[in-house]
């Protein structure tokens, strides 16, 4: 009788803890397939609410056509200033608008070429509801930025533009955040706090309109590369 009861206690031990083991392995696998299931969702939820699809290449090419337009443009205001040829103010004032307006195009249109592509490869429709959203939320600022800028020339208040332009295109961005990834918020901070300092330093406009529109888009291009297509 107490070699049956050794027998048995002996054996209970090994059993138990062979069952602990195997029990745990079971709760982290599945802990482990819910955690992956949860970022399944999620991507899923963000897929569906927010365009996630924004190339760093864009951001780059867009900084590298601002600081190419603000290259043309200073060229243009040295040449006025020197005098060289006698050109008039009106006629300086129609090729600055003329560089502003194809910089523009030129960013627009190369940051769209990056986007689609990734787009394309991501199988993520370009224009859907989220990317739909992302633009209407956008362009309520940039519209009424707009207005401003425009009202500013007529009024030529030149000095005001550069700030302007930074502080309203900085909270476009911050608007339209909430339907793309979320480092374009930060971008747009960074937009708005150089159109404020600029404000008080209004014969720099040019320098602050490159640093926004030019460096800080490469910059935000270069890490949103390396922190989403890097490995792609």
């Amino acid at each position: 009788m107490v070699h049956f009861f050794y027998f048995k206690n002996h054996l209970e031990k090994p059993l138990f803890s062979f069952y602990f083991v195997f029990q745990s392995a079971f709760y982290m696998d599945s802990h482990q397939q819910s955690l992956a299931d949860i970022q399944d969702i999620k991507r899923i939820m963000e897929r569906s609410s927010r365009f996630i699809s924004l190339s760093g290449w864009s951001g780059i090419a867009a900084g590298v056509c601002a600081l190419g337009g603000a290259f043309t443009a200073m060229q243009f205001i040295e040449a006025y200033n020197k005098n060289t040829g006698g050109m008039p103010l009106g006629l300086l004032e129609q090729r600055l608008l003329v560089v502003a307006a194809i910089t523009f195009m030129a960013a627009f249109i190369s940051a769209f070429i990056f986007t689609y592509i990734r787009s394309r490869r991501e199988g993520v429709p370009v224009w859907g509801k989220s990317a739909l959203r992302l633009l209407f939320n956008t362009a309520i600022p940039l519209a009424a930025g707009a207005f401003v800028v425009i009202r500013m020339l007529q009024l030529k208040e030149y000095g005001l533009l550069a700030p302007s332009c930074l502080i309203f295109y900085g909270l476009a961005l911050v608007n339209g955040s909430k339907y793309t990834l979320g480092e374009v918020r930060y971008l747009g901070y960074f937009q708005v706090i150089l159109g404020i300092i600029n404000l008080w330093m209004p014969g720099n406009g040019l320098l602050f309109w490159a640093l926004g529109f030019g460096v800080l888009h490469i910059i935000y291009g270069m890490v949103m590369w390396w922190k989403y297509e890097r490995k792609q």
